[in-house]
């Protein structure tokens, strides 16, 4: 098979078609830069959820003198209390799953609370009316409901609470971010493979004439096919390098130009390393199913 000739006949088609190639660049950019920011999303899910986790306690916090709870009728949690909780959290059955603990007392707690709020804000309490607390740090943060099972309901326990579920909001609405891409790059992916198929059988149509001469002159069809294969492949890689210069970029000046120093709360971030792994995906898919529609396209016309 005559290499030159074959690539020379796909630059001819491209050429014929430029307005055509243009429309397929353009969707195949769009539609894989929505793809790659759909995987990056999903990985700063991930690496978000993993600091977290790891990070993450859960609090059982003691009846107070205000406190109000079913759990806490005689006001504000015994010395006795407190031991039988303690003793639970290094008991057999809790302390395997435990990979650290610690307690703060009535004035640890209000000495956080006047850190956090202000001496001000934190003034319509008194030291004495502090909550004391428990901070676990579970070995896995999926057993954390086991801590809940044990303590909710206990005398001088007034709740339990899991850190973790605070962020479960922010991780189910980039949860959803994500599928929105998701969503809108699969029927731009549509769209780019409906266009490779028509832009393949206009092609195919403008060298009706040649093709009809390679048939006489004894052309495989394998020979006649590849050139449109080819044209639909060059149009969909230029679309995909320029997706993954787009994802590169954003990466570059998006997240560590801009949002690293103006979103102080999230303090764990996918890196370049990243961006440019997701490169090869967004050019196999390009290329991939470039090919594919190029070559349903043009053997279907043949038959035709």
């Amino acid at each position: 098979m005559r290499i030159g000739l074959i690539l020379t006949e796909a630059l001819v088609g491209l050429r014929r078609n430029i307005s055509m190639v243009i429309s397929v660049v353009l969707v195949t950019f769009v539609s894989l830069t929505f793809i790659g920011a759909a995987i990056l999303m999903q990985s700063q899910i991930g690496v978000m959820r993993g600091y977290w986790a790891e990070r993450a306690q859960v609090a059982v916090y003691m009846c107070s003198a205000v406190s109000e709870s079913d759990t806490c009728v005689d006001g504000a949690a015994s010395e006795e209390q407190v031991a039988a909780v303690r003793a639970q959290l290094e008991g057999d059955a809790l302390s395997p799953l435990i990979s650290s603990m610690t307690f703060d007392t009535k004035e640890e707690t209000y000495a956080k609370l006047v850190e956090q709020v202000g001496e001000e804000q934190a003034s319509v309490l008194s030291p004495d009316q502090a909550f004391e607390v428990f901070f676990v740090t579970m070995k896995d943060p999926g057993q954390s409901q086991v801590l809940a099972e044990a303590f909710n309901g206990q005398a001088g326990v007034e709740q339990v609470q899991d850190q973790l579920q605070y962020l479960e909001p922010l991780f189910s609405a980039l949860t959803v971010a994500t599928y929105i891409a998701v969503g809108i790059a699969v029927l731009m992916l549509i769209a780019a493979t409906l266009l490779i198929a028509t832009t393949i059988r206009l092609s195919a149509y403008a060298r009706r004439k040649e093709i009809g001469i390679m048939r006489l002159v004894g052309a495989s069809n394998r020979f006649i096919q590849t050139p449109f294969v080819l044209e639909g492949v060059f149009a969909a890689l230029l679309g995909s390098a320029l997706a993954s210069a787009a994802v590169v970029a954003g990466m570059h000046f998006g997240v560590n130009g801009y949002l690293r120093g103006r979103v102080p709360f999230i303090t764990t971030w996918v890196t370049m390393q990243d961006a440019i792994l997701v490169v090869p995906v967004l050019v196999g898919i390009g290329v991939v199913l470039a090919a594919l529609s190029a070559g349903f396209a043009i053997r279907r016309w043949l038959r035709t």
